[in-house]
């Protein structure tokens, strides 16, 4: 019995001085760095503009544009450009809108949001027959800088 109570002090002097050697470590200084890339880009403004049906030549009508941000952060819209297409034989040159400054912040996941300013679309009267715009679909294509 003796010689157990010999091999028992002995284990439980190794389990000691192994569980010290297990918290052991050495001292040291670091440093380091660490990178990422923002975004390249957070996709565009979709923008809309609204006008009325029923213009003739000579006439204008007001037009309001909203902008729509899908995006991630806040999207500034500057100057809204119009091309304004026309369906059939109707002659596009016949109908003229201006650029519009907005220089307006549309934030993040908004939807609908109208913009401050409106332009004006506006069909000429001309010497030549315009039959071929009755009826047409006038189209204008947005953009913005």
């Amino acid at each position: 019995m003796h010689r157990k109570k010999k091999i028992l002090i002995a284990a439980a002097a190794t389990l000691v001085i192994g569980a010290g050697s297990a918290f052991a470590y050495w001292s040291t200084t670091g440093s380091g760095t660490g990178s990422a890339a923002t975004a390249s880009s957070n996709g565009t403004i979709t923008l809309h503009a609204s006008f009325a049906d029923g213009l003739t030549p000579g006439g204008s009508t007001p037009v309001t544009f909203t902008a729509d941000n899908g995006g991630s952060s806040s999207l500034q819209v500057g100057t809204v450009t119009s091309v304004v297409t026309a369906s059939g034989t109707c002659d596009p040159t016949w109908f003229t809108i201006a650029p519009v400054a907005e220089n307006q912040t549309i934030a993040a996941g908004a939807s609908g949001v109208q913009l401050t300013n409106g332009g004006t679309l506006s069909f000429a009267d001309t010497a030549a027959n315009q039959d071929s715009c009755k009826g047409a679909t006038i189209t204008l294509t947005l953009s913005s800088n």
